[in-house]
């Protein structure tokens, strides 16, 4: 049976551990609204959480992205972070988790600053032993580099993936690694199985709650 201390639970942070569609929301539309564009609707944008925030704003213009992204991040990190909260029974999760002997971390395509901002708020960063986002060294959630840095940083581990988007189904498939999907997100159960082209290394729940050590252990035992 594979070692707890040897596996890594790997979170993604929107809509899977936290919600913070509102300040998302209020943070894109200041950003188009300073480079008078038309505001988008609340349902929109939360469809397109879990993307690269260039990705988001290059459907609804033409301009350079990045100078809207550096604008949505200038009221994010004024404002938009303290409108995070964690999901329930997101805490009591990771404590569980962790006192069980498996390693936590987070892949999540925020900036890499600004997510470890919001754990510290939150006060969660003390369970994870990584917090990975867009940085130097990760462009996105689907970077190459990511599996040569956990392979480097944590050789011989077991690696999970968990997230409601498809863009972690995705990561996982990169990884080679079970996923578990969550339906906190905006995203149905196809679409993450899909995305995980139906592999037998996928296991879709309601929400990071209903987590149990023992379905991660049969995970990693069909994956062993």
């Amino acid at each position: 049976m594979p070692k707890s201390e040897n596996t890594i639970i790997s979170f993604d942070l929107d809509n899977t551990l936290i919600n913070n569609r509102k300040g998302i929301v209020r943070s894109f539309n200041y950003a188009l609204k300073k480079f008078n564009l038309p505001e988008v609707s609340k349902s929109v944008i939360e469809e397109m959480i879990g993307l690269p925030l260039n990705d988001m704003f290059a459907k609804f213009t033409e301009l350079d992205p990045s100078k809207l992204s550096y604008t949505f991040r200038e009221y994010y990190v004024a404002k938009g972070i303290y409108q995070s909260k964690l999901l329930p029974g997101v805490k009591n999760k990771l404590k569980e988790l962790r006192e069980f002997g498996f390693q936590l971390g987070v892949i999540t395509s925020k900036k890499q600053e600004i997510a470890i901002k919001i754990a510290e708020y939150l006060k969660i960063d003390g369970f994870f032993d990584y917090i990975l986002g867009e940085s130097d060294r990760v462009k996105s959630k689907l970077d190459p580099n990511l599996k040569l840095i956990l392979s480097e940083e944590y050789p011989g581990s077991n690696i999970i993936i968990i997230g409601d988007h498809p863009k972690d189904a995705l990561l996982s498939k990169n990884l080679s690694t079970p996923f578990i999907g969550v339906l906190t997100g905006s995203h149905t159960e196809n679409s993450l199985r899909e995305a995980r082209e139906n592999s037998e290394l996928t296991l879709i729940l309601k929400s990071v709650k209903q987590i149990s050590i023992g379905m991660i252990l049969a995970l990693l035992i069909k994956n062993s």
